[in-house]
């Protein structure tokens, strides 16, 4: 029986690769060390297959495609874009999985648009690099619409983190899962407040992760979410889609630093799922 082990929270700044040098050494090494650290804990729960949630920049899906949720069930590479330090290639799948993932979906109430090739941009592949390349761990990618108007609603999020559960563990192959939702936290691209960074914001995101309370992130308005967060906070759905996907959690925060020279809120959290907290072996 396949199994959702665990979740993690994670940026994914491009700007760590494209402008490496430009916060202070003692922050770029926390950031490099945070990374490290979910690798680490990835490694501890004997994670098989990695599902990283990422988001649908306008690079990725134009004008001509505008998908709300996306999985990519075939082939997998990437980076799009190119990115110093990380080659284009391609990536370890599970396309069985994902399968099952779309066709769960399909026949309880979520309409999965659907890649069976497909070249995931920086939102899936720094988190993958990071995380689960040097293990070569297999990654199936999701995509919400978080950036590009119309934008999926929390609450939807919610609803296919749930669904992403309950299809996972209907699956009968033996998969240890681990979800990871990429993004945010407070960020203004492409404004005149780029480079603002809302630690207050961020703070209060990442105390409703620790408490665990989905609901509380769900209530949260887009409205207010660009005035505090801006349009990159808008993100946190990829956070709430994976806590919806461990069901019941808390998190534990590994790292959080505001840093306007990569013009980020950056955040680690660990997300742990009730049953691991309360003692019962997974």
């Amino acid at each position: 029986m396949a199994e959702l082990v665990g979740g993690f929270l994670v940026p994914h700044d491009p700007m760590i690769l494209t402008d490496p040098q430009a916060p202070p050494e003692a922050i770029r090494e926390r950031i490099t060390e945070a990374y490290a650290e979910v690798a680490r804990r990835v490694a501890d729960l004997a994670a098989t297959t990695l599902i990283i949630i990422g988001t649908d920049h306008y690079l990725l899906f134009g004008p001509g495609c505008l998908p709300q949720a996306l999985i990519g069930s075939g082939d997998v590479d990437g980076p799009l874009e190119r990115l110093p330090g990380m080659r284009r290639r391609q990536l370890p799948d599970n396309n069985a999985l994902a399968r099952h993932l779309v066709s769960h979906g399909h026949r309880t109430g979520i309409d999965w648009a659907v890649a069976d090739s497909l070249t995931v941009d920086h939102s899936v592949a720094i988190p993958y690099f990071r995380i689960g390349g040097d293990a070569e761990l297999p990654v199936i990618p999701i995509y919400l619409a978080c950036g590009v108007e119309p934008l999926l609603p929390l609450r939807r999020a919610e609803q296919i983190g749930q669904n992403l559960k309950a299809a996972v563990e209907s699956w009968d192959g033996d998969e240890r899962v681990v979800v990871i939702g990429s993004g945010g936290i407070s960020h203004w691209v492409g404004t005149g407040d780029m480079g603002r960074v809302n630690e207050q914001f961020d703070r209060m995101v990442l105390d409703l992760v620790t408490a665990g309370d989905v609901a509380a992130l769900v209530s949260l308005s887009d409205d207010y979410i660009l005035e505090h967060g801006g349009n990159g906070g808008l993100e946190i759905r990829n956070f709430v889609a994976a806590m919806a996907a461990l069901g019941p959690c808390t998190g534990n925060v590994i790292a959080y630093e505001a840093v306007p020279e990569w013009i980020t809120g950056l955040g680690f959290a660990e997300l742990v799922p009730s049953r691991a907290a309360e003692g019962i072996p997974s």
